[in-house]
């Protein structure tokens, strides 16, 4: 069985090499939806009876893992030094650096390897998380998934 949990957060990023708009400082409405595969609670009297997880518990790991370091914070290409540079002027800003550009689709293969972690933490080998979808806009997003 596969559940997903949605949150949503703001944050800032470049992409320096891009040939167009995204080479600028913007930011964006992010999404990241994370679908976790597991077996149906079947205990009797468990809380999560007749579910794989609960969804609060699913929000929770997620919001400490991604949303609260990613959440109004610029998410930096570590290379990008003009901007790193500047933003660590800048008194209490908070910058997250990436060993690659800040791309929809890095930022899904970061959450992705971050919360295999942190799930494995919190369930051991009963919870698997399958995808982490990232989406920059409403009509654009990509796809991490667990490979074998």
């Amino acid at each position: 069985m596969r559940i997903t949990r949605r949150l949503e957060f703001d944050a800032g990023h470049r992409i320096p090499n891009h040939a167009s708009q995204c080479r600028h400082l913007h930011g964006h409405r992010y999404a990241i939806e994370v679908t976790v595969s597991g077996d149906i609670v079947t205990t009797e009297g468990d809380s999560e009876q007749g579910m794989v997880a609960d969804f609060s518990s699913i929000k929770s790991l997620v919001h400490q893992h991604i949303v609260e370091p990613w959440d109004h914070a610029f998410l930096a290409y570590a290379q990008d030094a003009p901007v790193v540079d500047f933003l660590r002027s800048i008194p209490g800003h908070r910058t997250v650096p990436f060993d690659a550009p800040p791309t929809a689709e890095h930022l899904a293969l970061t959450a992705l390897r971050i919360l295999e972690q942190a799930f494995a933490g919190a369930y051991g080998k009963r919870i698997r998380v399958e995808q982490v979808r990232i989406y920059e806009t409403p009509n654009c997003w990509a796809d991490a998934v667990k490979r074998e």
